[in-house]
């Protein structure tokens, strides 16, 4: 039996020019940025593992999202993020790209026995916030501080480098709530 593992990330823009200099990206062109970010989801990510992509997949077009999306090892879940959304709803070619479950606006779920509740976008509060649950988002590419048990995933951070990231991983820099009443 093999142990299935899960990831979390946010805000790859494979394809998308703009992002290398919009968020900082050290990295000289949208083939050398997306070849390192495929070569660093396979490096950690298994086929039977299940990563959870927290919006913004790829911005290069129907061809080019599908070309990476078949290379990323895992299962791959997307919690729908503002760049895979058109005026008429999710992009055709990103809902198409074969993903584990059907893409959806946010999700909760658990992981180590945790209750986890992921949106593309950064909360306030979450479901079961005042009973300890996390919340992982992109969309803000480190912009806004980690606040007690919610924090950014996206490609951007420091610590996620380019990279999925295990909850136990991500978990680990939060500065966590003694308590958080309820209203």
């Amino acid at each position: 039996m093999t142990y299935v593992q899960k990831f979390y990330i946010a805000d790859t823009h494979y394809g998308h020019e703009a992002a290398i200099g919009f968020c900082n990206r050290p990295i000289n062109s949208v083939r050398e940025m997306d070849e390192f970010m495929v070569d660093s989801w396979n490096s950690v990510v298994r086929d039977t593992d299940i990563v959870y992509h927290l919006g913004d997949f790829s911005f290069g077009g129907a061809a080019h999202a599908r070309q990476i999306f078949r290379r990323l090892n895992g299962r791959k879940r997307l919690i729908l993020g503002n760049h895979d959304m058109g005026n008429g709803g999710v992009l055709p070619h990103i809902l198409d790209l074969g993903w584990d479950q059907a893409p959806t606006p946010a999700l909760e779920t658990t992981d180590c026995g945790e209750r986890l509740y992921l949106s593309h976008y950064a909360h306030r509060v979450w479901p079961g916030s005042h009973r300890g649950s996390y919340h992982f988002y992109g969309h803000t590419h480190g912009s806004l501080p980690h606040v007690g048990n919610s924090r950014d995933v996206g490609v951007d951070l420091e610590d996620v480098a380019f990279t999925p990231r295990t909850f136990q991983h991500l978990k680990s820099s939060l500065p966590g709530l003694k308590t958080f009443a309820a209203a």
